[in-house]
């Protein structure tokens, strides 16, 4: 029986606001270099008035993996929670325009703006994440349609979520849904940070999903380890299906008893943001389409190399085009 669609998301709706900056701007605003940090409204405030020839995108981790899907032609939706303000209709209509279904309504009334993520990007290419949850923070299972989740040959869950209780509730409702209708669900862990706050949910999740996307510090972090190897042994023997990127490293895949290691061709990135999110695209182009575990994971890598070739999240070029050139379809 076919569905509605092909990979359903349900995450974080940011508006990313990007800039270019250089490490002593980062030490003077006390900017964390290279990490997400959740910050508090009045000081996203102080962030975004500090920021010079901002650009704005759609963002948010599963929303930009969304956006690949959505380029390389399969049929997507996101379970995301704006406001109805002028970043919230930017969002949603983003959404459309680019291929995937936003499919709740921006939200009117209440106190809570759209979430945006302020983004300084340096100069060799690291991204250093400041977000101000807002409205998304408010996701909760109420916004989960089983029309949506129980439509989902593939669901994709952001290991963010569970920084508040309600989008802990939004996801194990999606996950339980997407799967009681025959669908797979699966996890981006997110961050080491994440992984650390939320080690046991997480554990349990790796035992209970169809598929579970990692990097290798992610993974080490979960089963509090410094030998990857034994980390991802751990995770196989528990998970239907363990996928681990390595930044500049092979990509290691592993599926029951078979192990893949794929080669990543390096290139200097311009700018870092989105690699994990458009690997995570080209894996799952590959896994909804039936691909080897070596195809899905080849797919990812050139998906990312693509994306840190430029400034911004999401592909410019043409991904299916390029897999065609790698003899991948």
């Amino acid at each position: 029986m076919s569905k509605t669609y092909k990979v359903v998301g349900i995450g974080n709706a940011i508006v990313d606001v990007l800039t270019q900056s250089d490490d002593s701007f980062l030490d003077l605003m006390g900017i964390e270099k290279g990490i997400m940090q959740l910050v508090e409204r009045e000081r996203g405030e102080l962030l975004y008035g500090a920021m010079t020839e901002r650009t704005q995108a759609a963002g948010g981790s599963v929303a930009n993996t969304l956006a690949g899907l959505g380029h390389l032609g399969l049929s997507t939706a996101f379970i995301g929670r704006v406001h109805d303000d002028a970043l919230g209709r930017f969002y949603a209509q983003t959404m459309e325009s680019e291929g995937t279904a936003f499919v709740n309504p921006p939200v009117e009334g209440g106190e809570l703006p759209t979430s945006r993520s302020m983004i300084f990007v340096s100069p060799d290419g690291e991204r250093s994440m400041n977000t101000y949850l807002g409205i998304s923070a408010e996701l909760g299972p109420e916004d989960v349609s089983e029309d949506v989740a129980g439509q989902a040959e593939i669901l994709f869950l952001e290991g963010y979520l569970y920084d508040k209780d309600k989008g802990k509730q939004a996801f194990e409702r999606a996950a339980k849904v997407c799967q009681q209708n025959g669908g797979k669900a699966g996890i981006a862990l997110s961050d080491p940070f994440c992984v650390d706050r939320h080690r046991e949910d997480f554990r349990r999740l790796v035992r209970e999903l169809d598929y579970v996307i990692g990097n290798e510090h992610e993974w080490t972090s979960l089963y509090q380890t410094d030998d990857l190897g034994a980390a991802l042994e751990q995770a196989a023997s528990e998970s239907g299906l363990v996928v681990c990127t390595r930044s500049g490293d092979e990509v290691v895949l592993v599926q029951g008893e078979q192990t893949v290691t794929v080669p990543v061709n390096r290139v200097v990135p311009v700018d870092a943001t989105g690699a994990g999110d458009q690997f995570a695209a080209g894996f799952l182009y590959g896994y909804a389409t039936g691909q080897s575990l070596e195809v899905s994971g080849r797919m990812g890598c050139i998906a990312a190399a693509e994306v840190i070739g430029h400034i911004g999240p999401r592909p410019q070029a043409d991904i299916k085009a390029l897999f065609a050139k790698a003899g991948l379809i």
